[in-house]
């Protein structure tokens, strides 16, 4: 029996969650299960931290594999995320239809909640440049509440210390209590792909790529898109 250790963010969560529960039973393996933000990862990764198995965003993945991280191959994509728009459920659905209608439901809102960029989060990291772009960063800096991860800002608008949210959808499916409105409209509209590698310094080489193809099966490919992830990975 080998013991798996995983690093990943938290867009993926509850599918390798389900996934790999799965593949313990079957194999007999255990996982060693890490998850948190794309930057707070590959900072433990370039640290020194071996993980068998890591997920991260396809950009961050694609500069560790050309610095030689990985077993050479090993890199598949596993999913797709969106950023969207969340309300507390039963709360009237803000109109998002275009950039500037979203823009405005920023502005209109009391509070606004989406991950902390200085966490390292993806979501949180283009948000804080898309306010930026929208000229209305120090408005909504006033109002925000921020989480540490995504399922932390669907959690404050579920429980109404924010009123409206952005986060990946993933995430927010994963929390009782919200509703998604919407992608993000038009040219905001932001998707990010998800990416599992197996560092070249893993002692469990050879578990990590059978839970990797466990996690790819093409049998697996609806429940990833129940997740809110469209399956990145071919389908075999």
């Amino acid at each position: 029996m080998a013991e798996i250790k995983v690093l990943s963010c938290g867009a993926v969560e509850s599918m390798v969650k389900a996934l790999g529960a799965e593949f313990e039973r079957a194999s007999g393996n255990k996982l060693n299960l890490n998850f948190g933000t794309a930057g707070s990862l590959r900072a433990r990764f370039e640290g020194g931290e071996v993980p068998d198995l890591i997920v991260l965003p396809a950009a961050m993945t694609g500069a560790l594999e050309k610095a030689g991280r990985f077993v050479p191959g090993s890199c598949v994509a596993l999913g797709r995320t969106v950023t969207g728009v969340v309300v507390k459920e039963g709360a009237p659905a803000p109109n998002i239809s275009t950039p500037e209608a979203f823009k405005q439901a920023l502005l209109n809102a009391k509070t606004v909640s989406y991950t902390d960029p200085k966490a390292g989060g993806s979501s949180g990291t283009y948000m804080s440049d898309l306010l930026q772009k929208l000229g209305i960063a120090d408005e909504i800096g006033k109002k925000a509440v921020f989480g540490k991860r995504g399922y932390e800002v669907a959690e404050a608008v579920a429980d109404g210390r924010a009123e409206i949210g952005t986060t990946f959808i993933s995430e927010a499916l994963t929390v009782k209590g919200v509703r998604v409105v919407g992608p993000l409209p038009g040219d905001l509209f932001h998707t990010n792909t998800y990416t599992a590698a197996i560092p070249a310094g893993s002692a469990q080489q050879d578990a990590a790529l059978r839970l990797l193809d466990a996690l790819t099966k093409s049998e697996t490919r609806p429940r990833w898109i129940e997740a809110g992830l469209e399956p990145a990975f071919p389908d075999r």
